[in-house]
């Protein structure tokens, strides 16, 4: 257990026993606790296997590369469409992990052997995803915005995809797009300062 981690379990409320049971399943598949992005990380030699994280409706286990699973037991849920390599498992009860705790801790160990043997997932290219029709006209109208958006780092340039595309309504893209161009154009990404 690692010290600099045990503030998210002491705040847990809700999921509390949960993700502690969590935490006891994880640390006894000999992997690192670590904290990031504020949540409890567990690494294998350097690597990221597992993380544990808390929404409303659940708490769950998240394998970084979960696509590469067999997922034997129909357990592993996509968050999003946009969500590429990483799967959850998700909890709604401390029963339902004591129950499925030997088939957690295989995956774990799959999850290691995935990450020992190199395997990775194809990863969708930038020129995938969706371009927003709202900002395909700001970027043929602009070629400094144009020029601003391509010299971005392909991950910065999915950030804004993904965040301009997400909005359901044009007028919500527009605004959006608007309040981003002056990033884009300072060569920021979408949560750089």
């Amino acid at each position: 257990m690692n010290p600099k981690v045990d503030w998210y379990f002491a705040k847990a409320g809700k999921w509390q026993r949960e993700i502690e049971k969590l935490r006891t399943i994880v640390l006894n598949c000999d992997l690192i606790e670590e904290l990031k992005w504020g949540c409890p990380c567990y690494t294998y030699q350097k690597k990221n296997i597992v993380l544990i994280h808390m929404f409303k409706d659940y708490c769950a286990l998240l394998f970084f590369k979960g696509a590469l699973l067999k997922d034997t037991k129909r357990i592993l849920v996509q968050q999003t469409e946009n969500v590429q390599a990483a799967r959850q498992v998700r909890f709604t009860s401390l029963k339902e992990i004591e129950k499925m705790e030997r088939t957690l801790k295989t995956y774990i160990y799959e999850a290691i052997g995935v990450e020992e043997s190199g395997l990775k997932l194809p990863m969708k290219k930038t020129g995938e995803f969706n371009m927003p029709e709202e900002f395909q006209n700001k970027l043929n109208k602009s070629p400094a915005l144009k020029k601003a958006f391509y010299e971005l780092t392909p991950g910065r340039q999915r950030g804004y995809l993904l965040y301009f595309s997400s909005a359901k309504q044009s007028k919500t893209r527009e605004a959006r797009i608007e309040k981003y161009m002056p990033h884009i154009l300072d060569g920021k990404g979408l949560d750089d300062k």
